[in-house]
């Protein structure tokens, strides 16, 4: 894949992820304890939807869009409030915004908490302490570091509790390895963190493959409770754009997988344009 998020930001993929992102948040703050979160593909931290990129593509019309101007129901609408409280007003603005994966962390954690917002590209990172909320910010650290390095160097954190999310842009062909990799020999290392791991999905065969041999990794690692999600707005084919994507989630929060199932079918139904649908599983013991 050649990914720009600036060209895809607020499409169906944030919409899936950043939902579940302010789930597992929510939960996490429910205990009093601190708890870090580290981003390893944290990218720009908001993005201009009124910018060149987002207009050629339109791509934030048909997801957050969509979502945006929906009426949910109220049990979807109780699991979505966080997300659109966080989005909405960004929306309403003179130059509509959407948040990318730091904002939601940012806006949704509390005074005891701490960040870590890793991305390879620097330019990513400069865009990121440029603007006042996050340079200001002393619970945030914004490094240049590529994303997998990172997880080698901060987990586990000193806190002990906390939600590591990966989301490569996957311009790499070695990239589900990678991923399979560096969150097998991260989960090992801090086997009690909470892991959100993005993959596209335009080869079945191919996102098959990965969550085959994760799933036998986290086995063999002796690592137990890992959820898979998906989500897809049209029948997914590798010669076409990306209409379908996952998450995998290790030590997912308890309520996870029942709101997955409450809110995925809503989500695909709102933004689809063919022949959408959602999936909630275990990925160990499927």
């Amino acid at each position: 894949m050649n990914y720009r998020h600036a060209y895809h930001a607020g499409n169906f993929a944030d919409v899936f992820k950043h939902v579940i992102l302010t789930r597992i948040l929510t939960y996490l703050m429910r205990k009093e304890t601190a708890f870090r979160v580290i981003d390893t593909h944290a990218g720009n931290g908001i993005y201009d939807l009124s910018a060149e990129a987002a207009e050629k593509t339109s791509e934030w019309r048909s997801g957050v869009g969509k979502v945006a101007a929906a009426e949910a129901p109220p049990d979807v609408h109780d699991l979505l409030e966080p997300y659109l409280a966080i989005v909405l007003p960004l929306l309403s603005g003179d130059r509509p915004l959407y948040p990318g994966s730091p904002a939601f962390a940012r806006r949704l954690l509390r005074p005891q908490d701490r960040m870590i917002f890793c991305d390879a590209r620097e330019d990513a990172i400069a865009a990121l302490r440029a603007r006042s909320e996050f340079r200001r910010d002393r619970r945030i650290k914004s490094i240049a570091i590529d994303g997998f390095s990172a997880l080698k160097a901060f987990v586990p954190p000193v806190e002990r509790r906390g939600l590591v999310l990966i989301d490569p842009p996957f311009e790499a062909k070695t990239e589900f390895a990678d991923l399979l990799a560096a969150l097998t020999a991260a989960a090992r290392k801090w086997p009690t963190g909470v892991y959100m791991a993005w993959f596209p999905i335009k080869d079945r065969g191919v996102a098959n493959g990965f969550l085959g041999a994760l799933n036998q990794a986290l086995k063999d690692a002796g690592i137990a409770g890992a959820l898979r999600l998906e989500l897809r707005v049209d029948t997914p084919r590798p010669d076409a754009a990306l209409v379908a994507n996952g998450l995998v989630i290790l030590n997912p929060p308890y309520p996870l997988a029942v709101e997955a199932r409450t809110v995925l079918p809503y989500l695909a139904r709102t933004m689809g344009t063919g022949r959408y649908g959602a999936d909630v599983a275990r990925l160990l013991g499927d």
